[in-house]
């Protein structure tokens, strides 16, 4: 109940449509109401021989044909305006969970599949509709409806109605049994289906992989075994309602067997006239009718309630990354970064940076080196403040990131990380996405800078090229050009280049390298790099081991002192 409160607060925006559609459902069982009466009324006329039978029967014809014109009115508004709130509603509600994947941090992602994730902003959204266009509205009906006859049976008949409903604590209890049982079974099936979705974006993303290594037969029955395990699960929910709605078209028909049975006698001995038999069994028709559709509409509501449980644990999701109330805007930035006894860890008790204490003055050139997995990322994901640190702080021209606000923070850096993603996009819009607003002169000389020019000049639609999903259209050094390009147009005081020129050859990176040169001039620039070339010229060489800061200046230096750098020299592992 609390969820559907929720979900009906969430909805306020569309209350008027609703509102709209509730006159409608109750204009409709008005009407749907009226037609027993009217069968009633010519019923006694009929049994009595009344000689105006045929005037008062054409006159309650015509009034009939209104009556069910007008009913037709009220379901087309009913129909329409529930749907038209639900769907937009449902789009509101995936742009708020989307809006809100924005948001969190990367430490919720660490344990999630991008499928499942999409599941959740697609499948049980759509589960939502069903709620508010088909089970909430159906749910009002059919009470309106049952609350409506019982009034007009009671009226009819007091104790006639009363043996009528004998059976209703029973479907009651039946109902409540119903929902506790299969509520879980079509959480499950919501929770099965996730990792169905999530099974076939690995597959698709990986399909080069699987064709490689000849896995077609194995991830086939990975499939498989998820699409059958959904359907196991939907049959055992279905099973349930089988049996739910069985039983409750059978309790149903008990009403109308004791009016046969007691009606019958009640007419013949006169204790009852013929017309309200026949306006009771009429309106005991339409009272269990509702009854029986409760268990389609408890079904639906119970798997728009597991989807809504999905949704909401997205949205209600703690963000470890926050911004103060009134964060401060970062201006004219220096790039001064200070690293004051820092420590992180991904998974506790394992720390990835220990008490790492460094100061990258504005405008310095500072290289990160090391064995693979001492830090040199994690240093970069805290500077962008994708985490927060464990302990210690860092701060930029002497705010602590923790009170600067991310906008700010993230539009002082140009980043270009190992894993280059490109969008399914034009060249010409991937290279200007850090800066939206930019010229096609601008895209261009950003573009010589990188060398990506040269390539791009030489494709049939230049820089109207789509690349395709993640830039699969491109090689992975055109990739990486581009993902430069991207960050020299950015041109912000802060340039972040981690592992910029891994995947092109060594004439290229020398080409990249004279160009960057320029770039990196009067601006604070980190640098990841595996080559020595790329790293040798920084005014300060940081050399991280074991997660700490191992030894610490030139080139030159470190070579004479030989450490761990040169060592690594040596072993040409920068070469």
């Amino acid at each position: 109940m609390k969820l559907l409160i929720k979900l009906i607060k969430a909805a306020r925006e569309y209350w008027a449509y609703l509102i709209v559609s509730l006159l409608a459902i109750v204009g409709m069982t008005a009407a749907q109401l009226y037609a027993p009466l009217v069968v009633r009324q010519l019923t006694d006329m009929a049994v009595n021989a009344d000689p105006e039978l045929a005037d008062v029967a054409l006159r309650l014809g015509l009034t009939l044909a209104g009556v069910y014109l007008l009913q037709a009115v009220f379901s087309y508004i009913r129909h329409y305006y529930t749907h038209y709130a639900a769907w937009h509603f449902v789009a509101d509600l995936r742009t708020r969970v989307y809006a809100t994947l924005q948001k969190l941090s990367m430490k919720f992602y660490h344990d999630k599949q991008t499928g499942q994730i999409m599941s959740r902003v697609v499948n049980d959204t759509n589960n939502i509709e069903v709620l508010i266009a088909h089970a909430l509205p159906d749910i009002i009906v059919n009470v309106v409806i049952l609350v409506g006859v019982a009034i007009i049976l009671f009226a009819i008949n007091p104790l006639l109605a009363a043996l009528s409903l004998v059976a209703m604590p029973a479907l009651v209890l039946l109902s409540v049994l119903f929902a506790k049982k299969v509520l879980p079974i079509f959480r499950d099936a919501q929770n099965i289906l996730g990792e169905l979705n999530a099974n076939l974006q690995d597959n698709i993303s990986g399909m080069k992989e699987i064709q490689v290594f000849n896995q077609h037969g194995r991830e086939k029955e990975k499939i498989k075994t998820s699409a059958r395990s959904h359907a196991v699960a939907v049959l055992k929910a279905l099973r349930l309602s089988a049996a739910y709605g069985s039983a409750v078209q059978y309790l149903s028909g008990i009403g109308s067997v004791i009016v046969i049975a007691y009606g019958g006698y009640m007419a013949v001995n006169d204790r009852a006239p013929v017309a309200d038999i026949v306006a009771f069994l009429m309106y005991l028709a339409i009272f269990y009718q509702p009854v029986t559709m409760l268990a389609r509409v408890n079904e639906d509501l119970q798997t728009a309630i597991a989807g809504a449980e999905r949704v909401f644990e997205i949205l209600d999701a703690e963000n470890d990354i926050k911004e103060k109330e009134n964060p401060h805007e970062l201006k004219n930035v220096k790039g001064h970064i200070v690293f004051n006894n820092v420590s992180f860890h991904y998974i506790e008790g394992s720390d990835v940076l220990r008490d790492i204490s460094l100061e990258i003055k504005s405008g310095e050139v500072v290289a990160l080196v090391g064995p693979t997995g001492v830090g040199k990322t994690t240093f970069i994901n805290l500077l962008n403040r994708f985490y927060d640190p464990v302990c210690g702080e860092i701060t930029l021209d002497g705010h602590d990131l923790r009170d600067v606000s991310l906008r700010s923070l993230r539009n002082s850096m140009s980043n270009v990380i190992q894993d280059v993603f490109l969008f399914n996009d034009t060249l010409a819009e991937n290279i200007c996405y850090g800066r939206p607003e930019a010229t096609r002169e601008e895209v261009i000389a950003a573009s010589r800078l990188a060398r990506a020019d040269d390539f791009i000049s030489e494709l049939t639609d230049g820089y109207e090229t789509y690349v395709g999903e993640r830039g699969l259209r491109l090689s992975g050094g055109q990739k990486q050009r581009v993902s430069i390009a991207r960050a020299v147009l950015r041109n912000r005081p802060i340039l972040i280049l981690d592992e910029a020129t891994a995947a092109v050859d060594v004439e290229t990176e020398k080409q990249i390298r004279d160009a960057m040169d320029d770039v990196m001039r009067n601006r604070t620039t980190i640098i990841i790099a595996h080559r020595l070339s790329t790293i040798k010229k920084a005014d300060k060489i940081v050399v991280l081991n074991e997660g700490r800061i191992e030894d610490m200046g030139t080139h030159d230096e470190l070579v004479a002192r030989g450490g761990l750098y040169a060592h690594m020299t040596e072993i040409n592992m920068y070469a």
